[in-house]
């Protein structure tokens, strides 16, 4: 009888301090969830800070540029008088800089806008091939080399989308943009295709020097820029793909990018044809 009560205290004792060990472990999981909600909330700030801080500079550097800008036309349109061929060359320069600086703010500002939750989707249905003859149209006085011939195919059989048209046209513009900096002889040819689930695949396929397969993953990060066999340090802040990554994403679709070296390059967006939107119209006759 006695060894039974002795067993039942060693047990009690035993549960006793298993319940301590227990609250202490407690403890230690409620400091710890404290300690991450505390880094969570400071991540946050720094986070917000960041945007807000990219959404002002973008701003500020916008009035300048766009001052820049105007100014240069002016003297290229000669409202001032004539200008000697290398006066013209300089204005030229100084015009097509600041246009390159201007996409620049722009690709700061989408990304402030993304991170602080400001993007805003507005989908209706439109067809491709509009979309494809306003794109000949912007990139007709830009793809000035004869060496580089700039084809858009004819998007036969595809469907209308129900999804944000400018959007997609910026992912577009950004694609066409790359491959028109880094091709200097051969195609940039833009298509479209269905996907076999209620899809669509758009395409920039180019005959520029290519991409290495181990820069392959790094292309649609942050502020991450890859070199090429004939462009060492390409100029931009590398935002250009990531915001297009964003956009995809917001759109309900994603990204993809194929390249060999010394071959060519294919980015590509792929789209659902009905974007993820709660009320949607029909498409126009």
């Amino acid at each position: 009888m006695g060894g039974t009560e002795e067993e039942l205290a060693n047990a009690q004792r035993e549960i006793a301090m298993l319940r301590e060990e227990l609250a202490e472990t407690n403890q230690g999981v409620l400091a710890l969830y404290a300690e991450l909600d505390d880094k969570a909330e400071e991540l946050r700030q720094v986070s917000d800070l960041k945007s807000r801080f990219l959404s002002y500079m973008s701003h500020e550097f916008r009035t300048p540029l766009v001052s820049i800008q105007s100014m240069a036309r002016l003297l290229l349109e000669r409202f001032d008088g004539p200008l000697s061929e290398e006066q013209e060359r300089q204005v030229a320069f100084i015009q097509s800089c600041s246009a390159e600086m201007s996409g620049m703010v722009d690709d700061l500002l989408d990304l402030a806008k993304v991170e602080a939750g400001r993007i805003t989707i507005s989908p209706d249905w439109f067809e491709l091939i509009d979309l494809f003859a306003a794109l000949r149209g912007m990139f007709k006085p830009i793809a000035t080399s004869a060496a580089v011939e700039v084809v858009f195919e004819e998007p036969d059989g595809v469907p209308a989308l129900f999804s944000d048209n400018q959007k997609v046209a910026q992912i577009l513009r950004n694609f066409i943009s790359n491959a028109l900096k880094f091709t200097e002889a051969g195609t940039i040819t833009i298509s479209a295709r269905s996907e076999s689930d209620n899809h669509v695949r758009l395409s920039v396929a180019d005959t520029g020097p290519g991409i290495a397969e181990h820069d392959l993953p790094n292309l649609f990060v942050e502020f991450s820029q890859v070199r090429s066999l004939r462009t060492p340090a390409w100029r931009g802040t590398g935002l250009g793909l990531s915001v297009c990554k964003r956009f995809a994403e917001l759109l309900g679709g994603r990204v993809e990018v194929e390249s060999r070296l010394g071959v060519g390059s294919v980015f590509s967006v792929v789209l659902p044809v009905k974007g993820p939107v709660e009320e949607s119209a029909e498409p126009a006759e």
